[in-house]
């Protein structure tokens, strides 16, 4: 289950799991990813940022809502403090549905690290204002991919041979009816 952080090493709006922080992009984490000139901080995993990354980064200047608090966010491991990847939402919303997409660097896969952060962020999205439901689309041949939204709460909710459509939404009560 995901918190705020209370602590004031962390940024208001970091989201902590038990074993990840999902911290905010700030301007210069955005610089440095966009500038990929070989300078990489301290803290980085030795493969990222990965293509993903590079591409979100360089779209944040078109998109600043997907910074805003229901944004993006960096994946960082608790323990070590090393930046694993990113997680985030794309705002606005349409029509109650927020898109959620993720990526964790190919040294870190496979130790449930995109299932935490999906689950986090997911659960997160949910409280911010006019938001029913989060969705994610999947290729077909990523079942890695597949399995992470499953094992995140998320539920199946059709697809092409192009993509599928993985869903995370909030248990509303049903409105009673006249008569």
């Amino acid at each position: 289950m995901s918190s705020l952080a209370s602590s004031p090493s962390h940024h208001p709006t970091d989201l902590r799991t038990a074993r990840l922080i999902l911290r905010p992009w700030s301007a210069a984490d955005v610089a440095a990813v966009v500038d990929g000139s070989g300078t990489r901080a301290a803290d980085w995993a030795d493969d990222f940022p990965a293509e993903g990354d590079r591409l979100m980064a360089g779209l944040f200047a078109e998109r600043p809502a997907w910074l805003g608090p229901y944004g993006h966010r960096l994946v960082v491991e608790r323990a070590s403090g090393v930046l694993v990847g990113s997680v985030g939402l794309f705002w606005p919303p349409a029509e109650g549905v927020l898109e959620l997409g993720y990526g964790i660097v190919a040294s870190r896969r496979g130790c449930g690290y995109a299932t935490e952060a999906a689950r986090a962020m997911a659960a997160y999205a949910l409280t911010a204002p006019g938001v029913r439901t989060v969705s994610a689309g999947v290729e077909p041949p990523n079942p890695a991919s597949v399995r992470v939204l499953e094992k995140a709460g998320f539920r199946y909710a059709g697809g092409t041979e192009d993509a599928v459509r993985y869903t995370f939404a909030t248990a509303r009560p049903e409105r009673p009816t006249d008569g």
